[in-house]
């Protein structure tokens, strides 16, 4: 009797795959009107899986090292398998060994992993010996959950009795007696890292504690974090930010596979040959590659002159609100550039956007208004109601195009999302989704407020390769206002700084190169930056060790020369 590859479940009324009978013969994925079938073929050495969610669906090898005393990176694209690893260390998901439709025992677990560490650690779970603390991703959600102020939520989870000294450090003390709900996104982090530290347990872990955070800030949250594994305890982080990696980490696992279909957890690395090594997108001892071309820093000369013609300009901008004030230098946009914009939370790069944008009207100063300008906000919000691919058609002017289909929707994987609906995307998939829509637009500027919110390491290359590419393919220019030193450092061609007092007085300088433009910033802040001798990469000093003094002794606190 024939068997059919592929069937109709009885019970969910939806069609299964067999893997077992399945060819590989492409029928399927070609005829599907929806993209909802992909083959993907294993590496042979993958036949131990530690979950799976079921038939044709996600599968899970390995699981990261868990050490005392350390902090372990999780490094890996959105949809790799992170969650899944946290949440079966956590022991809110028994892992099945890839037997989806059985039970599995916790001695079957125990046993599977016997002679390794996660034997000791399956035993402890297993009798509810292990408390995991998690700080969750999604901070905005927050105020749904947790109602009154700050002081009331912080004190009562004070279970490490170490309240002053970790509110210090994220200077969260002025917003003590706010309403939760009040709290911007930055401030709603920062009680979510302070609310996670403050609590007693055994196993800590981040999921993407950075996340609009400026770089001062990013590095109190490394500080508060650390101090963890100090005091004997296991942390794991998920981060995107790569120079916060380096910095908040002893160990990186690289996750390699294919997202929303398997993933692999690599073998435990440092923190600088992993980063490295996730850079050049090989393993080396798992004879992997999972990255066609390595990621490539330019080292910049600390030029400041243009050899392309001016675009535009804007005279000297004010604009002053009840309690803030903000002053912009005078600038030339040059076409064929990418200007960068950074400086600290709540000093004035969104008010500075919107007067580009002609959001806000400044209240003195001129800005060239021939000039068109495609703006995506800090903030992503849609009330569009349709698929992705309704959109597209209907606000991307040369949409069906095999120029937008090169330019946009492969280098942002538009393809896989054009069936769901706008509404219901996730952070990553709506920010890939507005990066995209603000470059279909035709514009002679593009400018971009924190487009690197919600992606992975892998996403932000392609957003920067994408923007890149267009800038120079239609002669025009982009300004982008962001934290990320790795990304900022990979894209500009010059940048503005931004200080003062936050939520008081901002200034903006004008355009100036990179290097100068970090040193300014950087020498205020108090933090310096050096150059990965394999891979030129930005890395983070340690305050205090021999390179931060020499290079604050020399005035470079971004990089000396080699």
């Amino acid at each position: 009797m024939e068997e059919d590859t592929i069937t109709i479940d009885p019970k969910t009324k939806k069609p299964l795959i067999s893997e077992e009978l399945c060819q590989g013969c492409g029928i399927c994925t070609n005829r599907c009107p929806f993209q909802a079938v992909s083959i993907i073929n294993l590496p042979e050495a993958l036949d131990e899986p530690i979950h799976r969610y079921g038939q044709n669906m996600f599968e899970l090898f390995g699981l990261p090292t868990i050490r005392e005393e350390a902090v372990v990176g999780m490094l890996g694209p959105n949809g790799i398998g992170k969650s899944t690893i946290i949440r079966i260390l956590s022991g809110e998901l028994k892992p099945n060994l890839g037997n989806f439709g059985e039970e599995i025992s916790w001695e079957d677990i125990i046993n599977f992993f016997k002679g390794s560490q996660m034997q000791s650690y399956f035993t402890r779970l297993s009798q509810g010996e292990i408390k995991v603390v998690h700080k969750p991703q999604m901070v905005d959600l927050l105020p749904r959950f947790v109602k009154g102020s700050v002081n009331d939520l912080l004190q009562g989870v004070n279970e490490r009795d170490a309240l002053d000294g970790v509110t210090d450090i994220l200077e969260l003390k002025p917003i003590m007696d706010r309403n939760i709900k009040n709290l911007s996104g930055g401030e709603l982090q920062r009680v979510a890292i302070a609310a996670a530290v403050l609590r007693e347990a055994d196993f800590y872990y981040f999921d993407e504690p950075t996340s609009w955070l400026d770089v001062y800030q990013r590095l109190n949250a490394v500080k508060v974090i650390r101090e963890l594994a100090e005091i004997g305890k296991a942390v794991m982080v998920i981060e995107h930010d790569l120079a916060a990696l380096d910095a908040i980490s002893d160990y990186v696992h690289i996750l390699y596979g294919e997202p929303g279909a398997y993933g692999v957890v690599s073998q435990l690395r440092g923190v600088r040959v992993g980063i490295n090594t996730y850079i050049n997108g090989f393993l080396k001892e798992e004879n992997v590659r999972f990255r066609k071309q390595p990621i490539v820093f330019e080292v910049r000369p600390p030029s400041s002159e243009v050899d392309t013609e001016e675009l535009t300009e804007y005279s000297d901008l004010k604009k002053s609100y009840k309690e803030f004030s903000l002053n912009v230098e005078s600038g030339i946009v040059h076409h064929d550039e990418i200007i960068t914009a950074f400086g600290p939370n709540g000093i004035g790069k969104t008010t500075y956007a919107k007067m580009l944008a002609g959001v806000t009207k400044p209240d003195s100063g001129k800005i060239n208004k021939k000039v068109k300008v495609s703006y995506k906000p800090q903030y992503l919000a849609s009330d569009f109601s349709g698929t992705v691919q309704e959109l597209l058609i209907t606000t991307a002017p040369n949409y069906g195009t095999n120029l937008f289909k090169t330019e946009i929707i492969r280098p942002f994987s538009l393809e896989e999302l054009m069936d769901k609906e706008v509404q219901e995307l996730s952070g990553g998939e709506l920010q890939r989704v507005s990066v995209a829509l603000t470059l279909a637009q035709e514009a002679d500027i593009y400018l971009f407020d924190e487009p690197t919110a919600f992606l992975d390491v892998e996403q932000r290359l392609r957003a920067a390769k994408a923007i890149k590419r267009v800038v120079e393919s239609r002669n025009c220019a982009s300004i982008i206002l962001d934290h990320d030193i790795v990304f900022i450092d990979y894209i500009s061609d010059r940048a503005m700084v931004f200080y003062g007092e936050p939520g008081v007085e901002g200034h903006a300088s004008a355009p100036m190169n990179l290097r100068s433009a970090m040193n300014r910033f950087l020498s205020n802040v108090g933090i310096t930056f050096r150059r990965d001798k394999e891979t030129k990469r930005p890395r983070v000093n340690k305050t205090g060790s021999y390179l931060d003094r020499e290079q604050k002794e020399k005035g470079e606190y971004y990089y000396l020369d080699s």
